[in-house]
Parts: structure tokens; sequence; C-alpha cells
């Protein structure tokens, strides 16, 4: 039997725009999918764009068990100055001229960044501290301090290093002369739970001039890019998912084709024979879709979530 919830269930990829909280994007797809049940995973911050994943109807069920572990950035990183919250909408605290940095350093200074690191997250960061955020103690101007964690930095590329001219005159406005700035265009591949910022922050100190974010855009998150996404926008005009429940559940997990009886049984409740497998896969049934996402324990194959319950089949 058919049902909305699954007719209708699946993923959105957000291109967020700038500004936008992940909570607006959520609120934002509830009115436009003119449901409640709509959630995401893996918050991007107000300043950020790119990538947002974010589960519709049933598929809410799937974001704590996608194995959202790698993510891709393009970001810009300035040297010569740092900010109380590693990028640009924070105060500066420090400025110092970075004109003298070869581009020999600066790259020694990121090779230094990548691979196996231990970071030390942003102090605007959602990190619980005694059991309050991070980003809440820090706007009350409170003195904490957060333990480095290992992250992996795959890939830190320059793709362009700009040395901006000084201007003959400051902008009307302008509250900073571009002199002795540095200014990088990266691209971050990255294990989960790494700090854009933190790299900027970290380079930034560790060549002496200090460094903090000015822009960030995210282009992928696990399986899913810029290719999947559509702005708010786009979605604005005509609402629809990106990805249906069963192309999110097979694009996300290994498969294993399953009979019509096996799909049944999976279906109610019951368990598989297992196959020797160590991850969660997603069990496909003849018709082509997933019935529920299955881990193996002893002599049992059992679902972890039921995509297609008997009762909506």
């Amino acid at each position: 039997m058919a049902d909305a919830s699954i007719e209708n269930a699946g993923l959105v990829i957000v291109d967020k725009d700038p500004g936008m909280t992940s909570h607006d994007v959520v609120s934002k797809c509830r009115k436009l999918f003119d449901t409640r049940r709509i959630g995401h995973a893996g918050t991007l911050d107000p300043m950020a764009t790119g990538v947002l994943v974010v589960g519709v109807e049933r598929a809410t069920k799937l974001l704590g068990l996608l194995t959202l572990t790698t993510k891709s950035y393009a970001a810009t990183i300035r040297l010569g100055a740092a900010t109380d919250t590693d990028d640009r909408e924070g105060q500066q605290i420090s400025r110092t001229d970075a004109s003298h940095l070869t581009n020999t350093q600066i790259a020694a200074g990121i090779a230094d960044l990548t691979g196996d690191i231990q970071q030390v997250p942003a102090r605007v960061s959602a990190i619980k501290v005694d059991g309050r955020r991070a980003h809440s103690l820090a706007r009350t101007g409170a003195e904490f301090d957060l333990a480095a964690r290992p992250v992996t930095v795959s890939r830190f590329d320059i793709r362009e290093l700009r040395r901006p001219p000084v201007p003959e005159e400051p902008a009307s406005g302008a509250s900073e002369r571009l002199e002795g700035f540095i200014d990088l265009d990266v691209e971050v591949d990255c294990s989960a739970g790494t700090y854009i910022r933190s790299l900027a922050r970290d380079l930034g100190a560790a060549l002496g001039v200090g460094g903090h974010l000015t822009a960030l855009r995210r282009t992928a998150v696990g399986p899913f890019t810029l290719d999947h996404a559509r702005t708010l926008a786009t979605l604005s005009e005509g609402p629809r998912l990106s990805l249906t429940i069963d192309e999110a559940a097979k694009i996300s997990f290994p498969h294993r084709d399953i009979d019509d009886d096996e799909a049944e049984s999976i279906s109610q409740g019951r368990w598989l024979t297992p196959v020797g497998r160590k991850e969660t896969y997603v069990v496909i049934d003849p018709a082509g879709r997933a019935i529920a996402l299955v881990q193996e324990k002893g002599r049992r194959a059992s679902s972890v979530m039921v995509v297609r319950p008997a009762t909506l089949r």
C-alpha cells in the first residue's frame, strides 16, 4: 500500500544562502513542503553557503544514520589579522603585516595542517562546555578552554593566492586598508568535526601573522554535492525532492538484494539470515525499493531502520 509519507519522503539538498541559520532553512522547508516532518544533518554557520542535507517525511529517520563522515569546502582565508570568532564576523584582536610571507612559507604552513592533526575547535562552535554551548558562553565573555580533538584534513589546496594592492585612499566607510593582507582561496576535504575557521586561525598563528576566515562554501557532505543542491529560491518556485527515500538510501549505503519473501519479513520487523557483512547496508527488493537498513550481529541481520514497514508497502 502506498502512503504519502513514503511517496513524499526523501532528501532535499539545499544550497544554503548566506545570513541564514540551518534552523531558518528547516523552517522555510516546512512551509514549502507543507509538513512538520523536516530535519537537517550537518549544521552550517550563518556566514557559510552550500550543501545542507534536509530530510522530508520518513527520510528524517535516515538523517541520524547517514554516514556523513567526509565534507568538502571552498573557503577564503585572510592572513594578517585574527578575530575573536576566527571569521570575518568577529572583532579584530590582532593585526600584523603579512606581506613578507613567501609562497613557500605559506605552503609549508598548510602542509603542517594536512593529514591527521589535533585541532582545537572554534570558541563559537556548538560544542558543549559544562552543559552549555561554547558559542553561548563566548557571547557572555566567559573564559573557558576547549580540548584539542583528532581530525583528518585529507586535502588542503591553494586555488589562488592574492596580495591585494594598497588603495590610494580607503573607500568611504571602510574600516580597514588592505595593506599587508594575503588572501588564500583554498579547497579542503576533511573529516566531520573539522572546523575550517580553526584551520584559518591555526595557519595564521603558525605563520606569526594571525588569520581568519572571510568566506566559506560547503561543496559536499558525504555523497551529497552541489550537483544535487537547489537554492531556496528555486525550491520556492517548485518544491521537489533532490533524492527520493529510495535514492537516498541507495546512494548512502552498500546494497544487498533480497527476494519478496525476505522483504516481507524484514518489513514486519523480523530478521534475515546474515551474509557476513560488518557495515550497515540497505536491503533492496526485486522492485528496486529500499526496504530497510540492516546490521548483522551473530545469527541475525536485523533492521536498524525499516524504510518501508509492511503497513506502508
